[in-house]
């Protein structure tokens, strides 16, 4: 089906930037499909390894005779690693692009799992911490591209659908991170078998990411040969001369609502860190011998949070009620987490895994919540630079919660670990509210939309359509 729309004046938001050519034809291209999927396959691969330690903390603190804390930082390392490289990253994807970026991650994130394959004795725990050291490296380059793809590749009808999806990947690498090292690995008393489970998944791990950078370098296309939307076709018209990247950050952090959506964004997703890496150690408390269910509790997590992000972000694409959405969802966040708090310890893990899947489906379902919100708040703005943003925030969020409800752990018992968390999910809720719906990539959407009753004798036709691409 061809649409046929009138182009019309540019919006007032780029008077400064620079002026939408009327005659640009904006397409969508049928690769932009392929680049969603492969884009959430390898982020899929690099969030599988974030987890794969932390999945079964018990297992790795044996054989490598460290302590749990210690398996804890394998995970943290990630958070740490993205705060100091945010911006350089950001920079590099403004200045050079997506492909390049694609192309740093997915190599990363390949040699990353080769090394750890160096690490199958005891003693060279040093070797394991060096291959995350580098996956956490290619998660700064996959963090902060969902919003950015889903611009680049998506029209605004399927934008949030698309953000969505591309953090999908993410999420399903974190569940297959619970589900699999348990199976794969079982806590046997023999370390050289151990050694032998271990090395299955890391070949597995290694060669996975292997093919997925090769497929990285011969399909991932910088950007289509036409913008998918008008309001990417106003980004795209304006000079390069004209953006300042340093300006950019500078405007965003003068933006109120932006900054109150970068704190409760830290504050719910640094939650999810938390609960994520600690699962092992809470399940484990009340249930010994559990490893397995853990690992199936986290999936449950994961999975459903990932039916919430669908559903929330075909829900934006409908109604574009973003804070009201968001506000809810983070009501039933800290609904999730009150009533996983108080039913963790009743000795029914039926029950365990009935509250975990309704936190799921808002913790989880927040995430991409959270990039699309950031992207109506910010246009014309860098995607990425407002993701990226985001995620600094979760990250030192996620580091902070992860130690202290740790240390509570440790020092008193798992449910004053998990009131933490609640308390600071009411916070960020109480916070949420307060952010005001500034909507203004739809604003530049609606202004072209409205030169339709300019008369068609002034106009030039801007055609959408599916490429052949």
């Amino acid at each position: 089906m061809v649409l046929q729309e009138p182009a019309g004046a540019p919006s007032p938001l780029t008077a400064a930037g620079g002026v939408c050519d009327a005659a640009a034809e904006v397409q969508l291209s049928r690769l932009r499909w392929a680049v969603l999927l492969l884009f959430s396959s390898y982020s899929l691969c690099n969030a599988f390894q974030w987890i794969q330690y932390g999945s079964i903390n018990n297992v790795f603190t044996r054989f490598y005779g460290v302590s749990p804390f210690a398996i804890d930082w394998l995970s943290m390392s990630y958070m740490l690693i993205y705060i100091p490289l945010l911006f350089p990253v950001a920079w590099l994807l403004d200045k050079k692009g997506l492909r390049l970026i694609a192309l740093a991650g997915s190599a990363l994130n390949a040699v990353g799992a080769w090394v750890k394959l160096g690490s199958l004795k005891p003693r060279l725990f040093p070797v394991t911490v060096l291959g995350q050291v580098i996956c956490g490296l290619a998660q700064v380059f996959i963090l902060g591209m969902p919003s950015r793809i889903a611009s680049v590749w998506f029209g605004s009808q399927e934008v949030s659908t698309a953000c969505s999806i591309a953090v999908f990947g993410n999420q399903l690498g974190i569940a297959v991170g619970f589900l699999v090292p348990p199976v794969l690995i079982p806590n046997v008393e023999d370390v050289e078998k151990l050694a032998y489970h271990i090395s299955i998944m890391f070949f597995m791990t290694a060669g996975v990411a292997s093919a997925l950078f090769i497929l990285v370098i011969i399909v991932f296309k910088e950007k289509p040969p036409n913008p998918p939307s008008r309001a990417q076709a106003l980004i795209q018209s304006r000079p390069a001369a004209e953006y300042s990247y340093v300006q950019s950050i500078l405007r965003l952090l003068r933006n109120a609502n932006f900054l109150l959506l970068m704190v409760t964004y830290g504050l719910n997703v640094g939650c999810f860190y938390a609960l994520s890496t600690l699962l092992n150690r809470m399940v484990i408390h009340h249930y010994p011998g559990e490893e397995v269910n853990a690992g199936r509790i986290g999936l449950t997590i994961i999975l459903s949070g990932m039916a919430g992000a669908l559903i929330s972000g075909i829900w934006l694409d409908k109604t574009k009620t973003y804070k009201q959405t968001t506000l809810v969802v983070y009501i039933m966040s800290l609904v999730g987490m009150i009533v996983y708090t108080f039913t963790l310890s009743l000795g029914h893990l039926w029950v365990v895994f009935v509250t975990a899947g309704l936190l799921g489906f808002f913790m989880t379902g927040y995430l991409p919540l959270g990039f699309e919100f950031a992207a109506e708040l910010t246009y014309p703005e860098s995607e990425g630079t407002s993701s990226g943003l985001l995620n600094v925030s979760a990250q030192i969020f996620g580091i902070a919660l992860t130690i202290s409800q740790g240390q509570i752990m440790d020092r008193f018992e798992t449910k004053a670990g998990n009131l933490l968390l609640c308390s600071v999910l009411f916070l960020g809720t109480i916070m949420t509210a307060f952010i005001k719906a500034d909507l203004r990539r739809q604003r530049a959407n609606l202004e072209n939309e409205q030169t339709k009753v300019l008369p068609e004798a002034y106009t030039n036709p801007i055609v959408l359509e599916e490429s052949r691409l």
